[in-house]
């Protein structure tokens, strides 16, 4: 199985959040790694196979992956995705309590697919595109400032 490695992604080893255009996202690979993820299905289809469990992916589709579960893509058809990478929910330097507002496992089952409607999906993207704007800026208002958004 394929591990990708945060020091591919992320632009300095401080750096908390990286942002990840798939555009499109192929079929690919089943895999894991050492960060963490949110994947926005900004539009096509294909199934996310998450953990052995096969998810049917569209346009509003927001995905929760954490460091240890396996997933992979496939019969992708103009899949566009953007990810937003983290290193973990305690990386963070100016948000402390993270985790606490990220989906949480009970009972062995973790909810890790959600739907968001157009709307907040075109407030999704503006964040993103903050978040991108300041990508290079290693600052310490820059860093606090994309862990906030």
């Amino acid at each position: 199985m394929t591990v990708l490695h945060s020091v591919d992604f992320f632009p300095s080893g401080n750096a908390s959040v990286a942002i990840e255009p798939r555009l499109p996202q192929a079929d690919f690979p089943e895999h894991h790694h050492d960060f963490h993820e949110i994947v926005i299905v900004e539009h096509g289809t294909g199934i996310h196979v998450f953990n052995g469990q096969p998810y049917t992916i569209t346009g509003g589709t927001v995905c929760f992956v954490r460091d240890h579960d396996r997933h992979l893509y496939e019969h992708t058809d103009n899949l566009c995705l953007t990810n937003v990478l983290y290193r973990s929910p305690d990386r963070f330097q100016f948000l402390a309590g993270l985790n606490q507002l990220l989906p949480q496992e009970q009972d062995g089952q973790y909810p890790s697919h959600w739907r968001v409607n157009h709307s907040v999906l075109q407030q999704v993207r503006q964040l993103v595109a903050q978040m991108e704007q300041q990508e290079e800026e290693n600052d310490l208002p820059s860093t606090a400032s994309r862990e906030i958004l």
